[in-house]
């Protein structure tokens, strides 16, 4: 699976990018915000998550950005399944491309992806101490459940409180014209 936005390609992550993988993710400050990831990250973990396997109806993805140079990793973005099998978003951005829209760019078009091979009712939670990511899943559809739950961060190695989130009514996507020229394949795809 590959997307292009008007500022990124995301992209499945590729052994050679395990190095700058490495290096964009090892920052404590996105780390702690991460449930997964370890800390300190190493070329190491980065090598063993490139090699997961994972469900191809699931984009995990990573960012660059789209320039005349070569591009650059601004950050992952994916859908995975949670402990219950249900399907949750989870992204991450590099410190020097924060506050820039990237995040909500590479979410819209992993939800668009994951909605062509028919996965639906994705969920998204972040730490309560990471108000910026609220705002990524407000402006992308979807809306806070009330719910608060304990999750374990790898990162930090405790439990820390999260806001649950669900996809709104609409599913806070606008129309992808691009998706009514598919329409016939993914609707066999689906049947």
């Amino acid at each position: 699976m590959f997307a292009r936005t008007p500022r990124l390609l995301l992209r499945p992550g590729w052994m050679e990018d395990a190095p700058a993988l490495a290096h964009a993710i090892s920052d404590p400050a996105i780390l702690r915000n991460l449930t997964h990831a370890p800390a300190p990250y190493a070329l190491d973990d980065a090598q063993a998550f490139l090699s997961l396997p994972h469900d191809s109806r699931l984009p995990r993805l990573l960012a660059f950005t789209r320039t005349r140079g070569a591009p650059r990793l601004v950050g992952g973005c994916a859908i995975h399944l949670d402990e219950d099998g249900t399907p949750e978003l989870g992204y991450w951005i590099a410190r020097p491309y924060w506050g820039l829209g990237f995040a909500t760019e590479a979410a819209r078009a992993v939800l668009s992806m994951a909605r062509a091979h028919g996965v639906q009712g994705v969920r998204a939670a972040h730490f309560l101490d990471n108000p910026a990511s609220g705002n990524v899943l407000r402006k992308i559809g979807f809306r806070f459940t009330g719910r608060v739950e304990q999750r374990y961060s790898l990162a930090r190695q405790t439990m820390v409180d999260s806001l649950l989130f669900e996809e709104g009514e609409t599913h806070g996507m606008h129309p992808d014209p691009a998706m009514d020229l598919y329409r016939d394949a993914t609707q066999a795809m689906a049947a």
